[in-house]
């Protein structure tokens, strides 16, 4: 990559999201632990509704959260204020759990998912969204997440199996890679039309994103 959001060699991206790319491709990292992915998820759909394709690629936020999670005790004030009001309005239930766990278990089981069983990758990824918002559930725990792949119906053997031998972590090390090449350094990230998009910005301004991009194709 030449320059932030520039893509200098599409095969490395084709072989991190596992599958070409197009001019409707749009790169998006997150992490299960940070609320502004888990209502990005609606910005996703706004991308999604005018024919773009979403390819959702694991970057840990949080890397020294120890394995046992972090007690972070109770949020409030203006940003969590806005974070509810964007959770309403976007039909997200959320209620904020008192411990943050280490998401990296999660992250590679998903991007496993994603790079086998790209059909259930959705859901999976909205049920531990979910569980760490929502059900107040530790995806922290490989029994937490196992129940949620298996409910997804992903062979839970076989991510185990990737997992222990740590195929699946290194598929996350490949994402997180690409992400900052791209210039990502939080989540969530949205490469779309080889710009970077960084951070919640407002529904109205992804929608002008969108669109622009839909005109530049045409043009």
């Amino acid at each position: 990559m030449n320059e932030q959001g520039s893509v200098q060699a599409p095969e490395r991206v084709t072989a991190a999201i596992g599958r070409p790319i197009t001019q409707l491709t749009v790169l998006h990292w997150y992490d299960f632990i940070c609320p502004f992915c888990y209502i990005g998820q609606s910005r996703d759909a706004i991308f999604e509704d005018r024919g773009f394709e979403i390819a959702d690629l694991a970057f840990e936020i949080h890397p020294e959260i120890p394995p046992g999670g972090k007690f972070v005790g109770p949020r409030s004030g203006e940003m969590y204020d806005r974070l509810q009001e964007e959770a309403d309005d976007a039909g997200l239930p959320l209620h904020w759990p008192e411990r943050l766990p280490n998401s990296r278990m999660a992250l590679a089981s998903a991007e496993w998912v994603r790079r086998n069983r790209p059909d259930a990758f959705r859901e999976f990824a909205r049920s531990l969204f979910a569980a760490h918002f929502a059900d107040g559930v530790d995806i922290g725990s490989q029994d937490v997440v196992r129940e949620r792949a298996r409910a997804a119906g992903v062979n839970v053997d076989k991510m185990g199996r990737a997992l222990a031998d740590e195929s699946a972590y290194l598929l996350v090390s490949e994402t997180e890679m690409l992400g900052r090449q791209a210039g990502v350094r939080g989540t969530p990230a949205w490469l779309v039309g080889g710009k970077l998009i960084a951070g919640l910005l407002p529904q109205n301004t992804f929608i002008q994103i969108a669109e622009e991009n839909l005109t530049d194709r045409k043009s």
